[in-house]
């Protein structure tokens, strides 16, 4: 079994959904509304796959796939997780598993412009890896953001069929462009609404429910010397060590594009 679920349709270009500054304050690490978004997609979620969910043994849920730094579906994906085991606790089911499939990514382009055949391209030489005996014959629910061009649940298919991986397989998305005719570009109008410069990078780091994703570390480590050297002096050095750990821990360092502001806030 292969199937899809979407919370929200966006149909019409100008008529969102959904919120779209909390959408892009999510996108850049603030967890207020990956919980809040987790707890409505649960909601929509279970009143369609409610039986599913009860009749097998094991689930296992996955975010989409990353290295070490996570993406912000990672989170999205941790309070889902939450809401499904208080679920499966309430009806007397065991509780679901964690799982990942590991990426090494190879680009610094931002693809929330790109079409399906230049995303799919663009991800077609990272490196995946998956254990598959751990999710083998298992409910897998893999857990992403938004659904734009479908190139996301493309790739991972690929990486189920290159491990052979048996089982019922289910992804799940806060939203899905499911007008065609509407570029797939508009990403990244949802992307960056709430964030349009340092400033807001800096607001969002420094508010009450932040966490580092994959978005924003590659976003800041772009940044031009000026804005860069704005953003670490206006955060705290516990936020700039933990901004340079995880840059190293994806080896960032070793991408050219990032070395020099990965070397400002290095560690002596």
């Amino acid at each position: 079994m292969n199937k899809s679920y979407s919370l929200h349709k966006i149909i019409e270009k100008d008529n969102c959904p959904f919120e779209e500054k909390e959408y892009s304050r999510f996108k850049f690490g603030d967890k207020f509304y990956a919980e809040k978004f987790a707890k409505d997609l649960f909601a929509g979620f279970v009143d369609q796959f409610r039986d599913l969910l009860l009749s097998d043994e094991e689930i296992v849920i996955l975010p989409s796939p990353y290295l070490s730094i996570p993406t912000a579906s990672n989170f999205l994906c941790y309070y889902f997780k939450k809401e499904l085991n208080s679920f499966l606790f309430k009806n007397g089911k065991k509780a679901s598993i964690e799982s990942k499939i590991y990426r090494n990514q190879t680009y610094v382009t931002d693809y929330g412009n790109l079409d399906f055949n230049e995303r799919v391209n663009l991800i077609s030489n990272d490196t995946y890896y998956i254990d598959r005996n751990f999710i083998n014959d298992k409910l897998c629910i893999f857990v992403d953001d938004i659904k734009i061009t479908g190139s996301h649940e493309h790739t991972v298919n690929k990486i189920l069929d290159q491990y052979n991986v048996n089982g019922d397989f289910i992804f799940v998305y806060f939203a899905e462009l499911a007008n065609k005719e509407i570029h797939p570009k508009i990403e990244n109008h949802y992307n960056y609404f709430d964030i349009k410069n340092v400033e807001d990078i800096v607001s969002v780091i420094n508010s009450e429910h932040f966490q580092y994703n994959t978005r924003i570390v590659k976003f800041i480590l772009s940044l031009n010397e000026e804005e860069f050297s704005f953003l670490v002096n206006s955060i705290s050095s516990k936020k700039s060590d933990e901004l340079f750990h995880l840059a190293i821990s994806n080896n960032y360092h070793q991408i050219l594009e990032y070395k020099t502001n990965i070397n400002v806030i290095k560690i002596d």
